[in-house]
C-alpha cells in the first residue's frame, strides 16, 4: 500500500466516520483483527473499534505463541472446528503474507505413573480430531529425541504438527490487510453505550458516534461488560485467568527441540516448556483465578516456582540467567467452551470466552462468525484481488532488518532492533503510541537487558509520540 494512501488513511482514522458500516468490531486482539480481515475480505465495510491506545493491549499480549493442531481440544466443539481451520488457513497465508513458523512439533510428557495411563486417551481423543500423525513415545525415544529432558519422564504423546509463532505479527497483519483493503481503525475509542432501531446500530464511543448494520463484540477480558452495557444483558461472566511466564536467556533455546506439554488437567492445561521463534525458552503458565480485570503483575514465589518446575524438567536450565518474567489475563468463564452467539433480531454477534487457544484458533473462529452473519441474510462480493501486505520479519530464523543495507543504527543492541524498525512502528495506520505497542512491533525493549541501555535513546525517537513517555513505560508491558 503506498506511503501516501497509509497516512491518509491514519489520518481519517482519527475521527469516528460518519458512514454507515457494514460491520463494526468491538476488540483489536487477535480474534477482533482476524474477523476484521475476514469480512473485509469478503467485501463488508468494516472498522474496528479498540479502547487502548494501541491494539493486542489487552488478553492478546501475553501468551505461549503455540500454533495448536486441535489434537486435545474437546471432541465436536466449536473450539475444535475452529482450531483446525484456523491452524489450515494459517498454512495457506503464512507464505505470502510472510508470517513466522517454527514446525518443532510437541511432546506430551508423562512424569508419573497415573499420567502415562492417560497417554492412550489423548492419543485416540486426537485421532478422533483428525490428527492421525499423533503416536506413543517410550522413554527411550523421547530421551534420543530431548536429551536434556530428565531421565525422570516416564514417556510421552508425540504431536509431530504443533508449532511455535511469533503472537504480535501475525495478529498485526491479519489488521493491515483490513486497513489495506478499506477498513478502518479507531483507537482510544471505547463502546459506552448503543442503540438499535431495527435495522442499524448507533454505537455511542468516547470519541463520537458509530452507525452499522451489524456489530461483532470481541471485547476480550470486558466482552460480558459490553454485551451487559449495550445490549442490556450478558449470556457470560468473565472470570479472569492469570498466566505467568519465566522467559530464559537465549543461551537456553537448544536444550529442547520440541514444545513439552504436560499431561492436562481438568483445569488447565498445565506449565509447557517452549522455545520461543525470537530464540528464548519460556516457561509456563499459570492458572490463577482472580476478580481483576488489569492486574498482570508477577510475584516472586509463583516465578520461582515455575523456575524450579522447569529445571526439574530440564536440569540443564540450573543457572541459566532469566531474561524476562511477564503476567498475561484469559478471559475464562464458568465454561471451557467458547461463547460465540449471534442475536439475530439485533444484528448482534458475541464472541466471547476464547480462553487460551485464541492465537491458534482466530482464523477458523473469524470465518465461523462471517458465516453466523451470513445467517443474517447478509451478502458482498468478496475482494478479486486484495492487498496483500507483509508481516515484519521479528522472529529470529527470518532475514531480519539489521541484515539489509540502509537501516540505520541498531537501536536495541540485544535484539537487535534497527532505527528503520522503530521509524516505521512509529508511523501508518497502526503506529505504536505507546511502549507497549512499540515492543509488539519491533522487540525493543524485550531482550537481556529489558531496556536499561537504549530506553534513552527510543525516549528520543519516540519524542511527542506516545501518550505516556517512554521513562514511564520500560518495563510496564
Amino acid at each position: 500500500m503506498p506511503d501516501a494512501q497509509s497516512k491518509s488513511q491514519a489520518e481519517n482514522s482519527q475521527i469516528p466516520s460518519r458512514d454507515l458500516f457494514d460491520v463494526v468490531v468491538i476488540g483489536a486482539g487477535v480474534v477482533g483483527c482476524a474477523i476484521a480481515r475476514r469480512f473485509t475480505l469478503e467485501g463488508a465495510k468494516v472498522a474496528v473499534v479498540e479502547k487502548a491506545t494501541d491494539i493486542l493491549d489487552g488478553a492478546s499480549k501475553a501468551n505461549s505463541a503455540i500454533l495448536h493442531t486441535g489434537f486435545d481440544a474437546p471432541k465436536g466443539s466449536l473450539e475444535l472446528e475452529c482450531i483446525r481451520a484456523g491452524f489450515h488457513e494459517y498454512q495457506e497465508i503464512r507464505g505470502e503474507l510472510g508470517l513466522a513458523q517454527e514446525k518443532n512439533g510437541a511432546f506430551v510428557v508423562a512424569w508419573s505413573p497415573e499420567e502415562m495411563g492417560k497417554l492412550d486417551g489423548i492419543v485416540a481423543q486426537a485421532h478422533e480430531n483428525g490428527v492421525e500423525d499423533v503416536h506413543l513415545v517410550d522413554a527411550k525415544t523421547l530421551q534420543s529425541a530431548e536429551p536434556n529432558l530428565s531421565t525422570q519422564a516416564l514417556g510421552a504423546v508425540r504431536v509431530p504438527q504443533e508449532s511455535i509463532i511469533d503472537p504480535w505479527s501475525s495478529p498485526y497483519v491479519y489488521l493491515r490487510q483490513a486497513l489495506d483493503n478499506g477498513a478502518k481503525v479507531y483507537l482510544s475509542c471505547a463502546v459506552t453505550r448503543g442503540e438499535f432501531d431495527g435495522e442499524s446500530w448507533r454505537l455511542e464511543t468516547s470519541r463520537g458516534d458509530l452507525r452499522a448494520r451489524t456489530v461483532v463484540n470481541c471485547a476480550g477480558l470486558y466482552g460480558d461488560t459490553v454485551d451487559s452495557e449495550v445490549l442490556g444483558d450478558a449470556q457470560f461472566a468473565i472470570a479472569p485467568r492469570k498466566g505467568q511466564f519465566v522467559v530464559f536467556d537465549k543461551a537456553a533455546h537448544d536444550l529442547v527441540k520440541s514444545v513439552i506439554l504436560p499431561v492436562p488437567t481438568e483445569v488447565t492445561k498445565g506449565v509447557v516448556v517452549f522455545r520461543t521463534v525470537f530464540g528464548n525458552l519460556a516457561v509456563g503458565p499459570t492458572a490463577e483465578e482472580q476478580d481483576s480485570r488489569t492486574d498482570t503483575s508477577t510475584d516472586q514465589d509463583t516465578l520461582k516456582a515455575l523456575i524450579a518446575e522447569g529445571i526439574a524438567k530440564v536440569p540443564a536450565l540450573a543457572g541459566m540467567p532469566v531474561t524476562a518474567t511477564y503476567a498475561g489475563l484469559r478471559p475464562a468463564t464458568d465454561r471451557k467452551e467458547y461463547r460465540i452467539f449471534p442475536n439475530l433480531e439485533k444484528n448482534w454477534i458475541t464472541v466471547g470466552g476464547i480462553r487460551s487457544t485464541g492465537l491458534s484458533a482466530s482464523l477458523g473462529i473469524a470465518r465461523h462468525v462471517y458465516r453466523l452473519y451470513e445467517g443474517f441474510g447478509r451478502r458482498h462480493d468478496a475482494l478479486e484481488a486484495p492487498e496483500v501486505p507483509k508481516a515484519a520479519a521479528l522472529a529470529h530464523l527470518l532475514p531480519r532488518d539489521w541484515m539489509s543495507a540502509g537501516h540505520g543504527e541498531i537501536v536495541c543492541h540485544c535484539e537487535l532492533v534497527t532505527r528503520r524498525e522503530i521509524e516505521r512502528a512509529l508511523s501508518g495506520p497502526l503506529a505504536a503510541r505507546s511502549m507497549g505497542g512499540l515492543k509488539r512491533q519491533t522487540r525493543a525493549t524485550m531482550g537481556r537487558c529489558q531496556g536499561f541501555y537504549c530506553s534513552a535513546r527510543l525516549a528520543e525517537l519516540t519524542a511527542e509520540k506516545f501518550e505516556q513517555p517512554v521513562s514511564e513505560g520500560i518495563g510496564h508491558d
